[in-house]
């Protein structure tokens, strides 16, 4: 592993390549005029000499855009493509170009639709939504051009368990009146349906079936729906079999016991055989398990093994820990496939359940593979035998000439711009383009430009690549912002700042104004009702949900909320948990499980978010020692709530394993 100097000597190089072009792009003298003419675009109150004085700035092209966007139900074709031509190549050209294709759907402008429309191309990856497949299906249809190709697209449509846009209702028509919608392509569509949970859709699929196949469909419909004892009279079919295990493993979802009663009476009627019990079995053992009910070790032995996937082969050795069956624990792991047993994750519980066992030998063994490995259970293997933390960090240097390259890309100054006046969904538009094709040294180069010319921190951690050696990039994937604010806080909270940042990290990636489907803001993810009591116990004035937006608002708040968690909780893993699902679940699993050691707590949680929220939380307060102090505290000392924060008693190495 390189020091501490050698970093700071790569990073002081960087800067020094970049210079001050560097500070030039990071401040546009008019960046709040183009803010301004967005906003004005948007309200339709544009006046021509602010367009014209913006006329040669990069990015004109998105205020001429959203000028058209308000005026979109009203555009021309002609105004469209002028656009397109003049822009032609960028991602603002395609966002227009969605959007108008969109209005022409609307409009049933069919004929303009098709002039427009451009699929992905064949091997691209991307697919198009629904919505376009059926209003290209509609166009081509009202054109006359329904060939071999528009067929085999409208039966690819057809082919789905979920309701399809109002556009392909035309085509469905037409090909039912055709006749091509054959009692076999009904047939696929309502089992398809059914193993999505969907009776509406395979009524409206049986619409065309003979009267008697009609009448069987809606009775499946109807067991989707609710099962009911009428199932046990159906024909002895495949299809009969498929479509009760896909609706008992609906039931299994909110009632497992009721879906096993049923299932044993159609075993015995249907003639099913295990394969076809297998998908409800599988949900029945799942939704038994995940609640750790009594029975779940009968339940997950009677599925077969043939249907274990890595989510249940977990579930098994986690219901083993939950009863302290340490040996039936040790057990399913061994029974997994070898690449999810050799993990370190499960590497260091088989050492656990191994060294409980009195295997002590054996146990080293494993704690010193699972060792390698730079994760959560890694660290905690590593503390097991007294070993130094697994860090391989990759520092990349970059020639002058690349850099200035990279940094003058058009795209990434648009990018850029955008972000910085919070137009964050155009600016990814921008991003991915330029970045689509780039070889690794420069999609490097461009993350590290996306942080320290635009303060765009999440790059690093949802933009990386395919390159797993980019997991080596720890600089960059956990940056260091806000730093004399996190400190301070940590330190008037009495935290350690490694555990802070590290919680901002797992919560927003730096992000000040990240928003959760949840409603949670900013760097800490703060609910606003949580801020406001907070800010009430503290004594300092609620400023309202958009002041979680500003970093010191959201760090003061958001460090004494996990104060609070902390002084309530007792230990830092159980607040950490209460922090992500809060006070109530953490204090139901600790009745379940109220003596397990915390790593076993940890893996035993319910809640697939929390258990890995908790270990990836604890697991960043490693890196970010690192980042901070070179040294580590132990992560069993620091997990447990026995270190202080000053104490580093964990050096960092690089493993030969690790090692490129």
């Amino acid at each position: 592993m390189r020091g501490r100097t050698a970093f700071k000597t790569t990073t002081f190089l960087f800067l020094l390549a970049i210079g001050t072009s560097l500070a030039t792009a990071r401040v546009d003298p008019r960046q709040g005029e183009v803010r301004a003419a967005l906003a004005d675009a948007e309200r339709g109150t544009l006046d021509a000499r602010t367009a014209a004085a913006l006329a040669d700035h990069p990015l004109y092209p998105w205020i001429e855009y959203a000028a058209l966007r308000r005026e979109l139900r009203h555009l021309t074709a002609d105004r469209v493509q002028g656009f397109l031509d003049r822009h032609a190549g960028q991602p603002v050209a395609e966002v227009l170009r969605e959007a108008w294709v969109a209005e022409l759907a609307r409009r049933q402008d069919w004929s303009g639709f098709r002039a427009f429309y451009v699929p992905p191309p064949p091997g691209s990856g991307r697919t198009p939504s629904d919505a376009m497949r059926c209003a290209d299906l509609a166009a081509r249809q009202a054109t006359g051009a329904m060939d071999a190709a528009w067929w085999r697209d409208l039966e690819a449509a057809w082919t789905v368990g979920r309701s399809m846009p109002d556009a392909c209702d035309g085509p469905f028509a037409a090909a039912a009146s055709a006749g091509r919608l054959t009692p076999a392509l009904r047939w696929a569509r309502i089992e398809l349906a059914a193993e999505e949970g969907a009776p509406g859709i395979m009524r409206v699929a049986a619409r065309g079936l003979p009267p008697e196949d009609a009448a069987l469909a809606a009775d499946y419909a109807a067991f989707i729906e609710a099962p009911h004892d009428r199932a046990g009279g159906w024909p002895r079919t495949e299809r009969s079999r498929r479509i009760a295990a896909h609706g008992l493993a609906q039931l299994a979802r909110r009632d497992p016991d009721g879906a096993e009663r049923r299932l044993e009476q159609l075993v015995a009627a249907l003639g099913m055989s295990e394969a076809d019990a297998a998908p409800a079995r599988y949900q029945i053992a799942l939704w038994t398990v995940a609640s750790y009910h009594p029975g779940a070790a009968e339940r997950l032995a009677r599925v077969p093994e043939s249907a274990y996937d890595e989510r249940l082969h977990e579930w098994r050795v986690r219901e083993a820990m939950a009863r302290q069956d340490d040996a039936a624990a040790l057990a399913a792991i061994a029974r997994m496939p070898e690449a999810q047993r050799t993990s370190a994750r499960w590497t260091y519980f088989q050492a656990r359940l191994l060294e409980r066992l009195g295997r002590s030998e054996e146990a080293r063994t494993a704690y010193a593979y699972a060792a390698s490995a730079s994760t959560f259970h890694g660290f905690l293997a590593a503390d097991r035998i007294g070993a130094p933390y697994a860090l391989c960090p990759w520092e990349p240097e970059h020639p002058a000439g690349l850099v200035r390259e990279i940094e003058g890309h058009p795209g990434l100054q648009r990018a850029f711009a955008l972000y910085r006046i919070d137009r964050t969904a155009w600016a990814t538009r921008e991003w991915l383009a330029a970045v689509d094709g780039f070889d690794d040294a420069r999609r490097i180069v461009a993350l590290e430009l996306a942080q320290r010319d635009a303060d765009w921190w999440d790059r690093a951690v949802f933009s990386l690549g395919p390159n797993p050696e980019f997991q080596r990039l720890y600089t960059l994937r956990f940056p260091l912002h806000h730093d004399r604010i996190l400190r301070e806080q940590a330190r008037r909270n009495g935290l350690d700042p490694a555990l802070v940042a590290a919680d901002i990290r797992a919560e927003s990636a730096w992000m000040p104004r990240a928003r959760s489907s949840a409603d949670a803001l900013g760097l800490m993810q703060l609910l606003p009702s949580t801020a406001e009591a907070t800010a009430r116990r503290l004594g300092v004035p609620w400023r309202g949900r958009e002041s979680l937006f500003e970093p010191e608002v959201n760090l003061t708040l958001g460090t004494a909320h996990l104060r609070y968690e902390l002084d309530k909780q007792g230990l830092p893993y159980l607040a950490i948990a209460a922090y992500n699902a809060g006070p109530a679940p953490v204090a139901r699993w600790l009745a379940q499980r109220p003596d397990f050691d915390p790593d076993f707590w940890i893996e035993t949680v319910t809640y697939r978010e929390t258990r890995e929220y908790v270990a990836r939380v604890l697991a960043f307060s490693v890196i970010y020692d690192w980042r901070l102090e070179g040294r580590a505290v132990s992560l069993t000392e620091r997990m447990a709530g026995r270190a202080a924060p000053t104490r580093r008693d964990r050096a960092f190495v690089c493993p030969a394993t690790q090692a490129r």
